[in-house]
């Protein structure tokens, strides 16, 4: 079943924790998503930039509705997702239970299908 992982961050800990610090925290999620990938698991992942270089798009009564980030209304960003192909919620729940990225962030875990269903 694929599973989603979203990295839910604080918005201004980039910032807070500095270039050198940036680097050491992306090259340990990415040697985390090799393993992933080397495991056979690993369907897609990517980080994302700021939610300042965000756009958001709704289309409201025919009229489009676009509202530059940041989105000040929310204290957490999406900063990263990985896209597995987990056996079991419970092995989705382990990976993530062995992310970096929970040290500093909250994991999302969403199993992925039609909107419809689960309601």
């Amino acid at each position: 079943m694929p599973y989603v992982l979203l990295i839910m961050e604080p918005r201004e800990q980039r910032a807070e924790r500095g270039e050198e610090a940036g680097r050491a925290v992306y090259e340990r999620m990415l040697r985390f998503g090799e393993d992933l990938q080397n495991r056979g698991l690993l369907l897609a992942a990517s980080s994302l930039q700021s939610d300042r270089e965000g756009l958001r798009v709704q289309a409201r009564n025919g009229k489009p509705v676009l509202r530059d980030g940041p989105f000040t209304e929310s204290k957490e960003m999406v900063g990263g997702f990985f896209y597995l192909a987990c056996a079991t919620r419970d092995e989705a729940v382990a990976i993530a239970q062995a992310c970096p990225a929970a040290e500093w962030a909250t994991i999302e875990v969403r199993e992925t299908g039609p909107c419809y269903e689960g309601a």
